[in-house]
């Protein structure tokens, strides 16, 4: 898988840790493994620009997906499809304020989004309440697997 990692936030982050997280996610999920993804960390006034052309939403959020060949998850004893899962646009800035009300460290929070934009740039949805569960339990239960193992926090 090729995972790649570019920060134009100003704000340090872990690039390596993003990336092992994403190629943990992806490999879970069973996508191709010659599957693409781009994670971006910007600046909270790059993120708002891109929120207002893409979702139409008013500031800075925390990530964004943006999917290219709407790959899916992969099934057991199915190959699965090859091609560029997309692009990830996440914000530290704004994940550091998320985190201090949360009560997690900032790099828990943007584990949380990354999770969170690798699962959306898979198909998966909140809108309804029984999408909110699915999405919500498995994103908790990748990052329970990541946290346990020896890619997860600083073992």
């Amino acid at each position: 898988m090729t995972v790649e990692v570019l920060n134009e936030s100003g704000v340090t982050i872990d690039a390596r840790r993003t990336q092992r997280l994403a190629r943990f996610v992806m490999d879970r999920m069973r996508v191709h493994p010659l599957a693409e993804l781009c994670v971006t960390a910007v600046d909270e006034e790059t993120i708002a620009e891109l929120n207002a052309k893409w979702m139409d939403k008013e500031g800075p959020t925390d990530v964004l997906a943006f999917p290219m060949d709407e790959l899916r998850p992969g099934k057991v004893n199915e190959e699965p499809e090859e091609g560029v899962l997309g692009d990830l646009v996440l914000c530290p800035v704004v994940a550091e304020r998320q985190a201090e009300t949360a009560g997690h460290s900032t790099t828990d929070e943007l584990d949380l989004l990354t999770v969170h934009g690798i699962l959306h740039l898979l198909g998966y949805d909140h809108a309804e309440p029984e999408e909110h569960k699915e999405m919500f339990g498995l994103q908790a239960r990748l990052l329970g697997e990541w946290q346990g193992s020896s890619g997860g926090p600083e073992k």
